[in-house]
């Protein structure tokens, strides 16, 4: 797939999990928001668009050209999100949404690095084990419950999900230079989460 395909479908994934965050943000039962944030993961691996938390799980297992669409992908998903954000705090919804996500991203604000890091990892786990589920199961009901269950566990438990909080960030209201650090630090989490778990499935399965 060319570079501008690939862009194109990152920046969609980044809108679908927009929608996802922001029905999550608009619902106080955090189990129910969970249930209805899978919609945004769900539309995505249904019509194959790239999100980065998902894509980055394989980068080693192809060429130069898919390692370097990764950031390509993540900055896509930043835009996607971004969009979403700003069309959603034009209207009356940005009343119950703004302070919502603004206390969802103090506490992101308030913790450790480390402990970010960590999240990320756990995070992105879970990622590769609803989607990989997502692709590899054959029954439907086992394929959309390991997409739903995936999504719903990272996000009660309270891992870090870096396009989520991307669009939490910007229905907040922008980014600074310290908001920028923890979103990175979430991602290389993600990263190592999902590219440790994909590669230790990998290596047990060619043990005899």
């Amino acid at each position: 797939m060319s570079n501008k395909r690939v862009f194109i479908s990152a920046i969609l994934a980044g809108i679908c999990i927009g929608i996802g965050g922001t029905v999550y943000l608009s619902l106080d039962n955090k189990v129910l928001g969970s249930l209805f944030f899978t919609i945004g993961l769900l539309t995505i691996c249904s019509h194959g668009l790239h999100l980065y938390t998902s894509k980055v799980c394989y980068i080693f297992d192809y060429d130069s050209k898919y390692k370097l669409q990764v950031p390509m992908i993540w900055t896509g998903n930043l835009i996607g999100t971004g969009l979403v954000a700003f069309l959603v705090r034009m209207t009356r919804l940005a009343e119950k949404l703004v302070p919502a996500a603004e206390k969802l991203c103090s506490t992101k604000l308030a913790d450790e690095y480390i402990s970010l890091f960590i999240l990320g990892m756990l995070c992105n786990v879970m990622i590769y084990i609803a989607v990989d589920g997502y692709n590899k199961i054959e029954m439907e009901i086992g394929k959309y419950s390991s997409l739903c269950l995936g999504v719903m566990v990272f996000i009660i438990c309270g891992f870090e999900h870096s396009i989520a909080d991307m669009f939490y960030f910007w229905v907040k209201g922008g980014y600074t230079v310290e908001v920028i650090v923890r979103l990175l630090v979430i991602t290389v989490g993600n990263a190592v989460g999902g590219i440790m778990f994909h590669n230790a499935k990998k290596y047990m399965a060619s043990l005899k």
